[in-house]
């Protein structure tokens, strides 16, 4: 572990690895690193990005994980149950045009808008 950032309601821990990781809720959290470890890889943080997540929070949360240069791709596993999927698409999307994302990034939403979402990303490929 090399330092955790609490500021703005963040739950930030970075750690050795370099798969980056943005998960709502801890719990999530922590099984999310588990399976990138079965799978031989290494979570490069902890990063659990709450209930509230807006797309603002979701630029912000890449910006917080990509500010590692050890980050060679994000994991972004969100479960739909209080936040709204589609804010978290709109947030990724506007995350890779605004921050400018350059490793690659696997999404796994469990939605609440399933058809909102699913649009969001045809519309943006």
């Amino acid at each position: 572990m090399k330092h955790r950032l609490h500021s703005g309601n963040w739950n930030y821990v970075a750690l050795d690895g370099n798969i980056g990781c943005m998960v709502n809720g801890a719990g999530l959290a922590m099984g999310t690193m588990d399976i990138v470890k079965l799978h031989g890889g290494e979570p490069a943080n902890f990063l659990d990005v709450g209930g509230g997540a807006t797309k603002e929070r979701v630029t912000e949360a890449f910006k917080i994980i990509l500010s590692d240069d050890k980050v060679k791709a994000v994991l972004v596993n969100i479960f739909g149950g209080i936040v709204r999927c589609d804010l978290i698409a709109d947030g990724i999307i506007g995350a890779v045009a605004e921050v400018g994302v350059n490793v690659p990034v696997v999404v796994r939403l469990e939605v609440t808008t399933p058809n909102s979402a699913r649009r969001n990303w045809l519309t943006a490929a």
